[in-house]
């Protein structure tokens, strides 16, 4: 059975919902796309295509809408490994130009970002390798990129001094963060970072897993040798939870998935059972990799969320499914290249 030809005429899709045809959406004719040297226009153009070019022009036309939205604050979502992949001028520049105003992230992200504030590289290698070779060298591997272990244990080491230097310490991974943030900005500061930008810019930067990385790593080494160094990952949810109730709204971006992702959107749940509902997050984007039908939180759907009320029924939803080392750089470009200005949110944390 068939959509009558008259409501074909019309431009009307058709699906078939228990036995039932209705209509859904008015049919738009897809648009080729014209190669340009106006990356912002490329994007724009890309999201009338199809496949996954499509939802990655629709992103940026979601994230846009985030961005002019005055009412809205922009949650961004950061797992992975992205800065070994070469990720942080394209993130310290979406801080730099207030295109977020909150950031959730592995404890990867931040100490590979440090390691590289304060002189350590990461070099370009390959995933055919041998990796008995690497570990007899001394050199790790993160896919098709290298680095020297004992680099990063000189780093751990950095730390462990640095957790000792505050001590005694309770609080957020946000208030340690800021703290370590200004003090690799006073050991190099002609250095630069992502963690670096986001003190400057007042972007508060949220670890809620500090434990499962190397900053995780340096802080153990500090509390065997005495030091007292609580970060407090209830107030991090409590923290961040109080910045989505501040808000009249709010928009997420989701670089991959994992913990940062979950933790942003249960900010909603948490904000509902404590009398300040807001539906859900009113604009949500996702790159991703992950795939919604192994039930793992990092490709969930945000339909699927829809029924926990972490988005609203009625928000703009893209998930692009694509390597993020791809899609971030082509869609901070893309944003960028708009001219869109905007002013950044303060919170009282």
């Amino acid at each position: 059975m068939i959509a009558p030809d008259e409501n074909c005429r019309r431009g009307v899709l058709f699906i078939r919902f228990r036995h039932d045809y209705s209509p859904i959406m008015a049919m738009h004719p897809t648009v080729p796309v014209t190669p340009t040297n106006d990356l912002a226009a490329l994007l724009e153009g890309m999201a009338s295509t199809g496949f996954q070019g499509r939802k990655l022009g629709e992103s940026v036309r979601v994230w846009r809408a985030m961005l002019e939205d005055p009412d809205c604050t922009i949650l961004l979502g950061l797992s992975g490994a992205m800065i070994p992949a070469g990720m942080r001028e394209v993130l310290s520049a979406l801080v730099r130009h207030h295109y977020v105003d909150a950031i959730v992230s592995t404890g990867a992200n931040v100490f590979h970002d440090a390691c590289e504030h304060l002189g350590v590289c990461h070099y370009q290698g390959h995933h055919h390798v041998d990796d008995a070779d690497l570990f007899n060298r001394g050199i790790d591997r993160i896919y098709d990129v290298f680095a020297y272990e004992e680099e990063f244990r000189t780093t751990d080491r950095q730390i462990a001094a640095f957790a000792a230097s505050v001590a005694p310490f309770r609080g957020s991974s946000r208030a340690f963060l800021e703290a370590f943030g200004r003090h690799v900005m006073a050991a190099a500061p002609r250095s630069r970072s992502f963690l670096a930008t986001c003190v400057e810019e007042g972007v508060p930067v949220f670890v809620p897993a500090l434990a499962d990385s190397s900053i995780g790593i340096g802080l153990v080494i500090a509390r065997r040798n005495g030091v007292v160094v609580d970060v407090d990952q209830l107030a991090d949810a409590d923290e961040i939870t109080r910045i989505v109730e501040a808000s009249t709204k709010t928009g997420v971006v989701y670089i991959g998935g994992g913990v940062p992702k979950n933790f942003i959107q249960q900010t909603q749940v948490i904000a509902s059972i404590h009398d300040a509902n807001l539906g859900g997050h009113a604009y949500a984007v996702q790159y991703t990799t992950d795939a919604p039908h192994w039930g793992g939180l990092s490709g969930c759907t945000f339909e699927e969320a829809i029924s926990w009320g972490k988005e609203q029924v009625a928000s703009p939803l893209v998930q692009c499914f694509c390597d993020a080392t791809i899609a971030l750089p082509i869609a901070a470009s893309a944003l960028i290249a708009s001219g869109i200005a905007r002013e950044g949110k303060r919170f009282d944390l």
